[in-house]
């Protein structure tokens, strides 16, 4: 076994808010079911254990799995970001000549120039079965991670990728299989590859393909199969010289010895693991599609991104198999991409695939470190913005995948990690320290203008004016301004907790430093302190102030209160021509943000219309072609998956700010709702009951000692709680709570449904925006 599934399969941390044991998993209601046939890869049901993949596919009497393995990378770069010039300073000056020529020749180019960096797929398994069976239809479990294949006669296939060992098993029922293969993955003759050698010996059959990452490197995909009475059993694995000096040797002991475990034993494994990763929490809302969406985003989260293995990039562990190399290299994107990625995992509680993300970038300080120091010139750490597996950059439109900015929302991921867990060593350990490293890099960067504003030399906006000279706005535009501002803010907050106070301090004046972000109570928030958003666009990056940071919101001020409206009619006025898939999901969490679950609603129906494949994936144009995007593209990629979990969550738990806000965005038509142990910022368990559109009970549960704060958004009824000392504060409940403590409250829920008077913060179908008191 290699040392990323050792990991996968060492002991769990604690989890410092772990909850209820016996919470069910997602109901077989809402399993993925598809008709047969499925006829091409990215239709396919998704198995996954965040270190291997297969997308389980077919028609006929075929059946087709397609393999990938999350570390398998073409790691040779492009000999450009090698020479002396290739530099931040650079980039600076050829703006200021204004030599758009040479900035493409030297930044900009680059990704497309050359087919590597590249994730690379693994190949293909194919069955044909008996000539008297016929695929019927394809089902994953969410419960158990288990992919079906029905067949005419009744009986059917299972698959399922195992969640504690590095193979897929396969039990195929009725007659021996006319023919089993392993295909090698045609696409890696676009890198010059050499044909993969296969071979077959005692019922075990194998692929080897020679490779490049810079230096030598082959992996191996091996299959075995046994046969019993009734049906056939098959063990697949992928390994490569990162587990041992003979990959095909290992794969074959591997998948043989797995085998020999028995497909019923290995499956007691895997599900184990699965009841364990479901019981973090539940929840459940009256629109089975939406549930649906929902169990289908935090799947992918046990399926794609676990401890020991890598994160998730663009695809996941389901790269292309279609002859093509996977869309945008299957990289980590980190203007939006891998930050929504990971949007939604603090809330369901599943800290270990949250911490995948957070252990990988910790591993790579080392290298971000040195990048700092040779593209930008700094102390500290920087993150290329688009990157490989090993952390080195791609090349691409530098307004974008060289914004320094991009780095400081990945901070603020630790962050909320911490927040969530209130895990004292994983700040003092690793958020901290990871972030002021990223801070220090930035704070080098920045300059003071004639007024004393900390300015940087360059500044855009993803992706605003995509890679003109357009793109380079006035400093600081409002996604600098504000990925700055969170960072600044939440290294004081970590700094005050570790007692650091001159540190602290200095974080704070950083902050100060900043000035105002570009805003205006008719406009709303603007791209730069000179330029409005005057046209649809997929990238809502001027507005993080309201989500995700909650730099403002519709309960500070009354300017505050005046801009995020204006924000919003102006989405509503310039519409969505210009969005692509994860736009819809993404203005969902944001009008959710700001209290107005009808139009997160609408713009949740819409992305799953129009911009999902039959399998759930995100897809990034409007397949529909019903006029929601002038986009019809297909490639999929997995962050609209995500935001649209978290959407759900904005809609039923919100605790920014140190307040907990039960059922902060329900939409109208949701008459009813309830969650189990969801968790929210400070450490706490949250549990709801919402019956005729109100809250008819809650409980908070403290993972440690402090003062738990719940807004009161119930309607004029009064809590009757389970303790005294709840005392009422300014529009919020508040009382002190030991560790381990429980606090309840029950609400006469009202006998029917109430009339759908429902809040807008834009201009939605005519409705009037209400005031604001």
């Amino acid at each position: 076994m290699n040392r990323r599934m050792q990991r996968m399969n060492a002991p769990r941390p604690r989890d410092l808010t772990a909850g209820n044991e016996t919470s069910l998993p997602p109901p077989s209601a809402v399993n993925l079911k598809l008709k047969a046939p499925i006829a091409t890869w990215d239709e396919a049901v998704p198995l996954g254990n965040g270190l291997m993949g297969g997308l389980l596919w077919g028609e006929g009497n075929l059946i087709r799995l397609s393999l990938d393995r999350g570390d398998l990378w073409d790691l040779r770069s492009h000999p450009e970001m090698e020479k002396k010039g290739w530099t931040w300073k650079t980039m600076q000056r050829l703006v200021a000549d204004g030599n758009a020529a040479e900035l493409a020749r030297r930044f900009n180019q680059l990704y497309h120039q050359a087919p590597f960096p590249t994730k690379l797929p693994a190949g293909r398994f194919e069955i044909q079965l008996g000539a008297s069976q016929r695929i019927q239809c394809f089902e994953l479990s969410f419960a158990t991670a288990t992919g079906r294949v029905a067949m005419t006669d009744g009986s059917y296939a299972e698959f399922f990728c195992s969640a504690v060992a590095p193979v897929i098993l396969a039990k195929i029922p009725g007659p021996l299989p006319r023919k089993w293969a392993l295909t090698p993955p045609s696409a890696v003759a676009k890198l010059g590859y050499p044909v993969a050698t296969t071979g077959c010996k005692d019922n075990v059959k194998w692929i080897v393909q020679d490779a490049s990452q810079g230096r030598e490197f082959r992996y191996a995909v091996v299959a075995a199969a046994r046969r019993y009475a009734h049906e056939t059993v098959i063990a697949l694995t992928v390994t490569s010289l990162d587990d041992g000096p003979d990959p095909l040797a290992l794969g074959r002991r591997r998948a043989q010895q797995f085998l020999a475990r028995g497909f019923e034993r290995m499956r007691e494994e895997h599900e184990a693991w699965w009841r364990k990763f479901w019981s973090s929490s539940r929840l459940s809302i009256p629109d089975r599609k939406h549930l649906k969406n929902y169990y289908l985003g935090q799947y992918f989260y046990g399926a794609g991104s676990r401890l020991g293995a890598p994160p998730t990039p663009l695809q996941g562990v389901w790269t292309a198999d279609n002859g093509e190399l996977p869309p945008w290299k299957g990289d980590y994107h980190h203007d939006l991409n891998t930050q929504m990625t990971y949007a939604a995992y603090h809330t369901a509680g599943h800290f270990d695939e949250g911490r995948c993300l957070l252990d990988f970038l910790w591993a790579l300080l080392p290298e971000f470190r040195r990048f700092a120091r040779r593209f930008y010139g700094t102390p500290g750490a920087a993150v290329p913005s688009v990157m490989a597996i090993n952390g080195k950059p791609l090349g691409g439109a530098c307004m974008y995948t060289l914004q320094p900015t991009n780095a400081a929302w990945l901070g603020y991921l630790f962050y909320q990690h911490w927040r969530y867990t209130m895990d004292k060593g994983f700040l003092r350990h690793r958020a901290y320290p990871w972030c002021a490293e990223i801070g220090r890099s930035l704070l080098s960067l920045l300059e003071p203008d004639r007024k004393g504003i900390l300015k940087l030399p360059l500044s855009s906006s993803p992706e605003i004016h995509n890679h003109t000279m357009g793109a380079w706005l006035t400093p600081n535009s409002n996604y600098d301004h504000d990925c700055l501002a969170a960072l600044f803010g939440a290294l004081a907050e970590m700094a005050d907790c570790l007692g650091r106070n001159p540190e602290a301090s200095a974080w704070r004046r950083a902050l100060a430093g900043l000035g105002e972000r570009a805003a205006d109570t008719k406009k709303g928030l603007m791209l730069s302190p000179d330029e409005v958003l005057v046209e649809s666009h997929r990238h809502f990056s001027h507005s993080m102030s309201i989500h995700p940071f909650s730099l403002m919101s519709m309960e500070g001020s009354e300017h505050d209160r005046a801009i995020i409206q204006a924000t919003c009619r102006r989405y509503d006025l310039l519409g969505t021509r210009k969005w692509v898939g994860f736009s819809f999901p993404w203005m969902a969490c944001l009008r959710a943000r700001v209290g107005d679950g009808e139009a997160a609603l609408r713009h949740l129906d819409t992305y799953q219309r129009a911009f999902t494949s039959r399998n759930g994936f995100h897809v990034n144009g409007d397949q529909l072609k019903a006029g929601y995007s002038e986009f019809f593209y297909r490639p999929f990629t997995l962050e609209g998956n995500f935001l649209a979990a978290q959407a759900v969550h904005e809609m039923l738990l919100q605790s920014w700010g140190g307040v907990i806000r039960l059922f902060p965005a329900m939409p109208w038509r949701w008459h009813t709702a309830s969650f189990d142990d969801l968790r929210a910022e400070g450490g706490y368990r949250v549990s709801a009951r919402w019956k005729n559109n109100a809250t008819a009970w809650l409980r908070v549960v403290a993972n440690q000692a402090g003062m738990a704060v719940i807004r009161d958004n119930f309607n004029g009824c009064a809590p009757q709680w389970n303790r005294a000392g709840v005392k009422k504060n300014r529009g919020n409940w508040e009382v002190r709570l030991r560790a381990g403590e429980a606090l309840e409250a029950r609400m006469p829920a009202p006998r029917g449904i109430a009339p759908n008077v429902t809040f807008h913060a834009g201009v939605n179908e005519g409705a009037k925006t209400p005031g604001l008191g």
